[in-house]
Order: C-alpha cells, then structure tokens, then sequence
C-alpha cells in the first residue's frame, strides 16, 4: 500500500465515522422528539398536578426534556420511558416545591377544576361539572402528602402501583397501601361533602 493509498483509507475511515456519528446523532434526535410529541401532556398534567402554575408545569416539563438531552446515550437502555420521564418531572416538581416551602393555593383547584374538559354540555350541565370537579380537587388537596402523590400518579395518569412505586422510589407494597389509604379517605371526604348539601 502506498503513503498516498494509507492516507486515502485512514481519511475514509475518519469519513465514515464521521457519517456514522451524524446518523446516530440525527436518530437520536428523531427519539427525543418522538418522546416529546406522546409524553409532554402526560409530564405537564404531573407537573402542574403538584405544582398548581400553568408556567411552573411547562418550565418542569422543559427542564425533564433538557435532561433526556444531556442523558440521551442512555435512551436504549430505558425499560420504560414513561415511567422514566414521569419520574423525572415527579423529581424536578418536587425539587421546586421543597425550595419554595409553600403548599399549592386552594384558588389554584378553582382554576384546575375550570380548564377540566367537559365538551358536549350546554351551559348549566358545564357549571355543574366544573363544581363537583372543584370539589373533587378539594378533597384531593385535603388528603396527607403521600397520600395524595399516589392518587394523583393513579387516578390522574393512571399509573399501576409498581410504576407508581418507580416513580417515588417506595415499594410496590407501600405504593398499594398508599393507594388504598388514599382512596378511603377519599370515599370519607366525599360522604362527607355529599352529606353537608
């Protein structure tokens, strides 16, 4: 092989590389936006489930896709990216709210319960909805925090318990018993609330 020859084939090994490189780099791309266009309602909805603030939502949910970025060699290697982005933006909210140090607003439930959808209603059939939505969201909030994370990831983004589990790092059973307390605490507000009318 010639001095000329070697260097053509080490350029083209650097070339092919190179192309190689740029392909992974636009499949991986392709994978971050796929998961951003079928998981950016669902880590929304999670997000201002807890953190109660439209914009709060939307700045958690950037924030989860900026760290699938900077983690994005390791995309093969999630089981299920569901569960793994939800755990993510479950993270950041909780970060946010630990250095806040403030309970979400019950005027929050108010606009929560408003922006629910209810197409298909006329006027009246609307207000009603989005009063017993409101005071659904009330009862919700008056459950203890655990308590009420697990009803939430559950009833919200229906979540199985060990997914639930993953997503607090608890185990499955106590992801269960969470569940199940939250629910009957839930059935009691409810009883009481239809009582007071």
């Amino acid at each position: 092989m010639s001095a000329g020859q070697a260097v053509f084939s080490g350029w083209m090994e650097i070339a092919d590389k190179a192309m190689h490189d740029e392909a992974r780099q636009r499949a991986i791309e392709a994978a971050v936006s796929a998961l951003v266009t079928e998981y950016a309602g669902t880590l929304y909805r999670v997000a201002y489930s807890v953190l109660r603030n439209a914009a709060d939502a939307e700045d958690a949910v950037q924030e989860a896709f900026l760290r699938v970025l900077r983690h994005r060699e390791a995309l093969d290697e999630v089981r299920d990216q569901r569960v793994w982005l939800i755990r993510i933006v479950w993270n950041i909210v909780l970060d946010r709210k630990r250095r806040a140090k403030t309970r979400p607003e019950t005027d929050d439930v108010a606009e929560l319960a408003r922006v629910l959808p209810a197409g298909g209603l006329n006027a009246e059939e609307r207000a009603a909805a989005a009063q017993h939505h409101a005071s659904v969201l009330a009862c919700v909030e008056q459950l203890p925090a655990k308590e009420r994370q697990v009803l939430m990831l559950s009833a919200f983004e229906e979540l199985t318990s060990v997914e639930i589990a993953s997503v607090l790092g608890i185990t499955e059973s106590s992801a269960r018993s969470r569940l199940f307390r939250a629910r009957n605490l839930m059935a009691g507000l409810l009883d009481h609330q239809r009582s007071l009318r």
